[in-house]
């Protein structure tokens, strides 16, 4: 509580940015925490709750009244307030409920149609608080009403004006900055005709993926997007800010699917729920582990007439486990991006295999010299070179493939994906070097 105090007694609280007051929440212990949250100003709780972890939700629930969380409601902008009542809803439906009651009208009416979309959807991403203004409008006035909206704070974050027709429908989009070179005594229609500049929107409809939309944002470098319904009449825009959420909500999940990690589970400190999606992956991979086991205990002759071979093995399947994940690692994240187009399979599948082999030979040619000095037999340092090889090339094969095939069928390449490559490496490692090992040297 100390470092809060400070700042209090050195800024005005509600002068600091909510992410700013959010750092300093994160380092208070529970009862701490629970007063901080009567010192925050009013308007700032919502803002403040979403820029922490989700399970800090708990806390702002249990601590402050429907009042003050309706208060926190009402001081959001619409994508905003959906998500934090939702937040609300997670941890006790009969709060959120109470919350939801004591809303205004227009509030509650464009949280339900944000909630009718569906979480992958762009629609569920928009912002309802738009400017717009007609075709036919004096630029004079569209800036004067522009400056009387803004003073009330009825509208924030504005990068840009959308212009409509008679029947609300998107015609051009047109940045602020250029907004104020334009002739103020003529309509903007005038204004638009007269410049020698493109003013047609990038846009995109109300239920497009919202991937489709992130890549959008990344390919022409957008920092908001106007929201359209299937008649093409203006309903909404997406900002840049949250874009930057969904690369890295989206990005957190890859990397938590390919350690076969829920994301969701990971957020809370639910032992039993982040134990049980765990377990599930885990119990994937000790089936892996026992199928490998059995590949070697066909060779147990083998293992028993050279004990030098089992110090030996674990090496041949760990490097192409690794290199595979490499492999999947690069394709995974480039399915993600974008950069592979279907044309592009069969290229990044020599890719991936020729930079395998090309290890594969390197690492071979180290480890049989190796192993030849160590053991005194030049055959065995052949077996296992000729063993990394293959493995090698196993791994950049199928760690292309596995994602690419997945990505085909319509599942998720980062899910389960390292767990089967992990499998096939191990096995196919085993499985190499000891029938490599029985038949050229027993």
């Amino acid at each position: 509580m100390n470092q809060l105090q400070e700042y209090l007694s050195a800024h005005e609280l509600s002068e600091m940015h909510p992410s700013d007051i959010a750092k300093i929440l994160k380092q208070l212990d529970d009862n701490d925490f629970a007063a901080a949250l009567k010192l925050l100003p009013k308007d700032l709780i919502g803002d403040i709750a979403l820029a922490l972890p989700e399970r800090y939700f708990d806390d702002f629930v249990e601590n402050l009244s429907v009042d003050e969380l309706s208060h926190a409601v009402t001081g959001l902008e619409s994508d905003d307030q959906v998500d934090f009542l939702q937040g609300i809803e997670d941890i006790d439906e009969d709060i959120a409920s109470q919350v939801f009651d004591t809303l205004h009208e227009n509030d509650k009416k464009e949280i339900i149609k944000l909630q009718t979309y569906k979480e992958d959807e762009a629609g569920a991403y928009m912002q309802l608080e738009i400017f717009t203004a007609d075709k036919d409008e004096i630029v004079h006035d569209v800036i004067k009403r522009f400056a009387k909206l803004r003073r009330a704070k009825l509208i924030e974050n504005v990068q840009n004006l959308f212009i409509t027709n008679d029947d609300k429908k998107l015609l051009y989009s047109i940045g602020l900055e250029d907004l104020l070179i334009f002739n103020f005594k003529k309509t903007l229609i005038q204004n638009i005709e007269e410049s020698e500049e493109s003013f047609e929107p990038k846009k995109a409809q109300d239920r497009e993926n919202i991937r489709d939309v992130v890549r959008y944002f990344e390919e022409y470098d957008l920092s908001v997007m106007p929201i359209v319904n299937a008649y093409g009449i203006l309903i909404g825009r997406i900002t840049s800010d949250d874009i930057y959420d969904i690369i890295n909500e989206h990005a957190t999940e890859q990397m938590y699917n390919l350690a076969g990690v829920d994301d969701e589970a990971e957020e809370y400190d639910e032992v039993f729920k982040a134990g049980k999606k765990r377990a599930i992956w885990l119990g994937v991979n000790l089936f892996t582990a026992v199928f490998a086991s059995i590949v070697i205990s066909q060779f147990e002759e083998t293992l028993q007439n050279m004990v030098a071979l089992a110090i030996l093995m674990p090496i041949v399947a760990s490097i192409g486990g690794n290199a595979g994940i490499q492999s999947l690692t690069v394709v995974v994240r480039q399915l993600a991006l974008s950069d592979i187009s279907k044309k592009d399979s069969i290229r990044i599948i020599k890719k991936e295999v020729m930079i395998a082999l090309m290890n594969g030979f390197l690492f071979a040619i180290v480890m049989g010299t190796l192993v030849s000095l160590w053991s005194g037999m030049k055959m065995l340092g052949i077996v296992i070179a000729l063993s990394m090889t293959i493995n090698l090339f196993i791994a950049g094969f199928f760690g292309a493939i596995i994602p690419l095939f997945f990505k085909r069928v319509g599942i998720d390449p980062a899910i389960g994906s390292s767990v089967m490559l992990t499998a096939l490496t191990d096995v196919i490692g085993f499985l190499s070097f000891l029938g490599l090992a029985t038949y050229i040297l027993l």
